[in-house]
């Protein structure tokens, strides 16, 4: 149960107090309207209302581009999106009186802004900045000089590239504050699925709800973790910004631990002491995550009461230890410390976070050159576009379906009964059609019905005539638009259609409201989306044979780092560690991603299900392994540097290589499965983790070859099943 909902009585009503505890893309929204609406008021109590139209939509294309990210990373975004944007501005208003002509320049034109996408998602509001200048500049009153609107959309953009630098900077502070309380919440949230999947292990149909949730979560939370990153590792020096990129660490490491804690609990079985286990565990979680939720609240500035104190774990140990349902002979006494052990680890983790928002820390455990190295890249070398220079690059077929997409758009636009604005029929394909199936069936479905909302809206505007009203409900959904494209796209929908409408009535009062023809753009718009996914597809099963290859090897070189020999002499070694493990992380949930919009795609083309299920399974457990080994080496002291556990250590780093080859063909993963068909509670030491950890160490380096085998022989079957002939 989430504490956010409650929170919100609790706001101060200071205006002020309440503006810095709205989500930083509202924030960052806010932020877009007020400068645009400084922009358009000052040039048209100045000059007039053309010009502040002509200005304001300069302005507008190029704030695509502003988003909540450090200075040095937002001028080059916004100076790109108001290139593009003036440059597509120019060539549609030369070519304005040749229509015919102009079609062909708009394909042009949407080819070269949707290869921008070679330098990946960061440059997906840059891409869309030519689309908007496209729609903005073919609803310009006719009779305009193309020199004055290039030269005043120059000025708007510039404008706003001066006033997205000063707000960025103001705001940084406030910017890096949120995006730390974003991750906490997502890892609070994360938490809470793994405490649903916990209660729901199995084959049911809630547990595969449980663990959709999951991996959906998962997702979630490495986006938040690395934009988190990007803002906090770039900080300047202070106490501050020490203290949030030590809270950032240690929600980092919280969620290695909060993979292991899925380990292990199939030993405990399905009876009714397994289920009590299983819910106090989870309970347990629940706990942890209001914890996290109360850290992110106090980022935030609100307070919260603190939640109910949980009882010692020690005391949940003795109560389960001592539970009637546990057989003195129960090999399940010998697991509960282990269990129990995990939570402490985690409980110490959301501790550690309270404790470094009270008093900062002590001291940074990675120096500003090794935080660097965890920040996204962030250039924009040509050099990128090498790879997408034939057809088989995603990037370039959908920059080739989106050209032609765009340009049947104009052309049946101009052939319609309703022909005066054919560039609704653009920005309908634009916003809906994207890069794979998933995503344009969510946002064509999105779209149609935020498109009616909106008009709804502005029905209701039509009995306003206050031009100062129409002003500002513009203003307010251009930072509405702007705020929820990527948390909720329908209010991005319902304040785009109220845009576009008032935008079109400011420009041509005369006209009114063209609601019914904007309802049909909208319609005709999403089905051709729909239809123009099926040219030049970019089917995920496409991308598969590169991906598991990269899936393997960055398990290979996290299980290298983690169990490598430790070397004082060798300082980095804890960042390549921490390298190696984000690697994994991320091949392993882009192939998830993959996996999941494959389910939207054609049934005889969709990725082989089961197998790449076992894979995501199989490689997250042993990325839980690899995490508790790395664990039990830092945290359980000199037992760990004997002989034994050093040649154990060294042996299974070497099986481990061997296994996780992707040229590998399988030798060795026999052995392995014979020696696991005992491996369950029959092996488990006597002693419990906390008083001799080398029986454990062996067991879980033998768990952890078993799972390396069955993730690679999962990604041998994927590849197998591909060469098969589809499915009809």
């Amino acid at each position: 149960m989430t504490l956010l909902p409650p929170l919100l009585p609790m706001l101060p009503l200071s205006p002020l107090n309440w503006l810095f505890r709205i989500p930083a893309h509202v924030l960052n929204g806010l932020s877009v309207a007020l400068g645009i609406g400084l922009i358009q008021w000052w040039f048209g109590s100045q000059a007039s209302l053309h010009v502040a139209q002509l200005v304001s939509s300069g302005a507008v294309f190029a704030s695509l581009a502003d988003v909540p990210t450090t200075p040095g990373r937002s001028w080059p975004r916004v100076l790109m999106a108001a290139v593009l944007g003036s440059l597509s501005a120019a060539v549609v208003a030369f070519l304005d009186p040749y229509p015919r002509v102009l079609g062909l320049a708009i394909m042009g034109l949407v080819f070269i802004s949707m290869m921008t996408l070679a330098w990946g998602p960061r440059a997906g509001p840059v891409s869309f900045a030519a689309i908007l200048s496209i729609v903005f500049t073919m609803g310009v009153p006719d009779g305009t000089s193309p020199w004055v609107l290039t030269g005043w959309n120059l000025v708007g953009a510039a404008l706003y590239l001066g006033w997205s630098q000063l707000t960025i900077r103001v705001l940084q502070k406030r910017y890096r504050s949120l995006a730390l309380a974003t991750a906490l919440q997502a890892t609070a949230r994360l938490l809470r699925s793994r405490a649903d999947a916990m209660l729901d292990e199995g084959q049911t149909a809630t547990a595969a709800q449980a663990l959709h949730t999951w991996v959906r979560d998962e997702a979630q939370l490495a986006e938040r973790l690395q934009a988190a990153r990007d803002l906090l590792f770039a900080a300047p020096p202070s106490a501050r910004a020490q203290r949030e990129t030590a809270v950032l660490l240690r929600a980092i490491d919280l969620r290695d631990i909060l993979l292991a804690s899925r380990l292990d609990l199939d030993l405990l079985g399905t009876d009714e002491l397994a289920t009590q286990v299983r819910a106090r565990l989870a309970q347990r979680l629940r706990a942890m995550a209001d914890e996290l939720a109360l850290a992110q609240a106090r980022l935030r500035g609100v307070r919260v009461p603190r939640p109910e104190a949980q009882a010692p774990l020690s005391d949940l140990l003795d109560s389960l230890q001592n539970s009637p349902l546990l057989a003195p002979e129960d090999l399940r006494a010998r697991l509960l410390p282990a269990l129990i052990n995990r939570v402490r680890h985690l409980q110490d983790d959301v501790q550690a976070i309270h404790r470094l928002l009270d008093q900062g820390p002590s001291e940074q455990p990675l120096s500003a050159a090794e935080l660097q190295l965890f920040v996204a890249p962030e250039g924009w070398p040509l050099s990128a576009f090498e790879a997408h220079r034939t057809l088989a690059s995603p990037v370039l077929r959908h920059a080739l379906r989106a050209s032609l997409a765009l340009g049947a758009a104009y052309y049946i636009g101009l052939a319609l009964p309703w022909s005066s604005h054919p560039q609704w029929m653009v920005l309908s394909v634009a916003v809906v059609l994207r890069g794979n199936i998933e995503q344009t069936l969510s946002r064509r479905n999105l779209r149609v019905l935020g498109t009616l909302l909106g008009c709804v809206i502005v029905v209701g505007l039509a009995h306003v005539s206050s031009p100062l009203l129409m002003m500002l409900v513009f203003l307010l959904a251009v930072g509405l638009a702007h705020s929820f494209a990527i948390e909720r796209y329908l209010i991005t929908a319902v304040a785009a259609t109220v845009m576009a409408l008032l935008q079109a009535h400011m420009a041509h009062p005369s006209t009114g409201f063209p609601i019914a023809e904007r309802v049909a753009d909208t319609l005709l718009g999403a089905a051709m989306a729909w239809a123009f996914c099926y040219v030049l597809p970019s089917w995920e099963r496409r991308s598969l044979p590169r991906s598991l290859p990269r899936v393997l090897a960055a398990l290979r070189h996290y299980a290298a780092e983690s169990l490598r020999p430790h070397d004082p002499a060798d300082p980095g070694m804890a960042v390549r560690q921490r390298l190696a493990r984000r690697q994994a992380y991320d091949a392993l949930g882009a192939l998830a991603a993959g996996l999941q919009r494959s389910s939207y795609e054609p049934r005889q083309v969709q990725l082989p299900w089961v197998p790449l299920t076992a894979l995501l399974d199989h490689g997250q457990r042993l990325m839980a392994h690899l995490s508790m080994l790395r664990l039990m080496r830092l945290r359980d002291g000199p037992e760990m540097h004997q002989a034994e556990a050093l040649t154990a250590l060294g042996q299974a780093q070497q099986s481990l290589q061997d296994l996780l080859d992707p040229a590998s063909q399988g030798a060795g993963e026999a052995e392995i499965e014979a020696r696991a068909l005992d491996t369950k509670q029959t092996l488990l030491p006597s002693e419990p983790p906390t008083d001799k950890v080398l029986p454990w160490l062996h067991r879980r380096l033998q768990v952890t070859q078993l799972d390396a085998a069955r993730t690679a022989a999962a990604a041998r079957a994927a590849l197998a099943e591909l060469k098969r002939p589809p499915a009809r």
